[in-house]
């Protein structure tokens, strides 16, 4: 296991390892792999430390993790207090993206445990 923007990342090839953080998908961590030119079929225990420390700087230029994250939260906190429709939907934990709920949406409509 390696540490990479934080988190502990397993052990694979280079392309699915960097899609254990959150916000790298695997189109991003194939332009990061073609970016530090490190090949992507390598696992990521044979790579060199010149070559992790060219992975950390290219993944730092991405906001990840926790930065992500709140982001998010405050993106979907700020639609709650505007009071949009998006907002309402959110706050009642219903589907946000058009979605029906007649038949579907089970897992967002059932009651919440606290």
């Amino acid at each position: 296991m390696t540490m990479v923007a934080g988190r502990m990342i397993p052990n694979k090839h280079v392309v699915i390892a960097l899609t254990y953080i959150y916000g790298i998908g695997k189109s991003t961590a194939k332009k990061i792999c073609v970016d530090t030119k490190i090949d992507e079929n390598i696992n990521l225990s044979k790579l060199t430390e010149s070559e992790l420390q060219k992975l950390r700087d290219a993944v730092g230029q991405y906001m990840v993790e926790g930065d992500l994250r709140r982001h998010v939260n405050v993106s979907i906190k700020e639609l709650m207090d505007k009071g949009c429709y998006r907002g309402k939907r959110h706050r009642a934990g219903l589907p946000v993206r058009g979605q029906k709920t007649k038949t579907n949406a089970s897992t967002c409509k059932k009651r919440k445990r606290r």
